[in-house]
C-alpha cells in the first residue's frame, strides 16, 4: 500500500521501486493506492480478505496506522519502506533510515517479530489500534499546527510549531486514571500542560518522549507534564528531544496496561493523526501486530 503524497509526492516513486525490488526477490507484488484514507484501507481489508501473504506500507506514520486497522490480531505480517516525514513507527523498529532497497531487502528476508500495539476507545466510537504514541494537550496542539504546515519539510516542521505553541502555553485540567498490570487504579486529578501515552519511544519526528517505552513489554508508558513557566519549558525542550527528561520535577513517568485521559477542549492525536477530543480509554493489546524488523537491537 502507498501514500502517493508521502515525502512531497515522491510515495509512489519510492513505493515502484521498493515492489521492483520484491519481485526481483521472486516475491508477488500487487501495488495498492486510494484516492483516499478509507478507499486505501477498504482496497487493502479486500486484499488481506483474499488471502494476501503479507503487506507492505510505503509512506509515514498515518500510512502505517490506515494498515494497523485492518492487520490487528489478524497475524499477516506488516512490512515498512519509511516514505513519510516523522517516521517514528519506523524508528521504533530500526527501520526509519532504510532506503526503498534495503527496507524491500529486509521484507525478503522474512525475518519477523512481534509487537504490543495501544488500542483507544472513545464512547459511540469504534477502537482505534496505535503503534507510536498518544498526544493530548500541548503536544496535540503541536501536531495540529504541523499537520496543517506545508513549509518546512521534514522533522524541523515540528520543531517550529513548538516553539509557534509556546506562545499560547496554558495549563489544562485533567483526569488520569492508570491501571497497573496487578490491576491497581491510581488517579491524578489536576493542572497538566500535556498528557502522552506511549507504546514506542517517540513522536514528532524523534522527539523521543518515552525513551524507556517498548513495544514488546505489554505496558504503556504515560508521560504526565505538570506546569511550569513558559521560559523553563522552552529550556526543558531539548532534553525531551534527547530522552533525559526523567528526573526533571515537573515530568512524571508512569506505566500501566489502561490509561483513560478526560480533559474538556483537548483533541487527542495518535501515530501523528486526530482520534478526537478527550476522553479517550487506552489499553495494550499485547503482541498484536507481526512486523518485518531485525530483533532489538540488531541490525536489518
Amino acid at each position: 500500500m502507498v501514500n502517493p503524497a508521502a515525502r512531497a509526492g515522491t510515495g509512489s516513486a519510492i513505493a515502484t521501486r521498493a515492489a521492483n525490488r520484491l519481485r526481483e526477490h521472486g516475491i508477488r507484488t500487487t501495488l495498492i493506492s486510494g484516492g483516499s484514507a478509507a478507499e486505501s484501507t477498504t482496497l487493502l481489508r479486500e486484499a488481506v480478505r483474499y488471502g494476501t501473504d503479507a503487506v507492505a506500507v510505503a509512506g509515514g506514520d498515518g500510512t502505517v496506522a490506515l494498515a494497523l486497522q485492518v492487520l490487528a490480531q489478524t497475524g499477516t505480517p506488516l512490512g515498512i519502506i519509511p516514505a513519510g516525514t516523522g517516521n517514528d513507527i519506523a524508528e521504533m523498529l530500526g527501520l526509519r533510515e532504510l532506503r526503498a532497497d534495503d527496507a524491500a531487502d529486509a521484507i525478503a528476508g522474512g525475518q519477523t517479530r512481534d509487537i504490543d500495539l495501544a488500542r483507544v476507545r472513545r464512547d459511540g466510537q469504534p477502537p482505534v489500534f496505535f503503534a507510536s504514541v498518544l498526544a493530548s494537550g500541548f503536544d496535540s496542539r503541536v501536531n495540529d499546527r504541523a499537520n496543517r504546515m506545508r513549509w518546512p519539510r521534514g522533522s524541523s516542521r515540528y520543531t517550529i510549531a513548538i516553539l509557534r505553541e509556546l506562545v499560547a502555553l496554558r495549563r489544562i485540567a485533567y483526569e488520569v486514571e492508570l491501571t497497573d498490570a496487578d490491576g491497581t487504579l491510581t488517579r491524578f486529578d489536576g493542572p497538566l500542560l500535556m498528557a502522552a501515552v506511549a507504546n514506542g519511544t517517540s513522536y514528532g519526528g524523534g522527539v523521543r518522549i518515552a525513551p524507556g517505552a517498548d513495544p514488546a513489554d505489554g505496558e504503556l508508558d504515560v508521560v504526565l507534564v505538570r506546569p511550569t513557566r513558559r521560559a523553563r519549558f522552552l529550556r526543558l525542550l531539548p532534553r525531551v528531544y534527547r530522552g533525559t527528561h526523567g528526573n526533571v520535577p515537573e515530568v512524571g513517568m508512569h506505566r500501566a496496561r489502561r490509561v483513560t485521559l478526560r480533559a474538556t477542549g483537548v483533541t487527542a492525536y495518535a501515530d501523528g493523526d486526530p482520534i478526537g477530543p478527550l476522553p479517550v480509554t487506552i489499553d495494550v493489546v499485547p503482541r498484536a501486530l507481526r512486523v518485518f524488523a531485525p530483533s532489538p537491537g540488531s541490525v536489518p
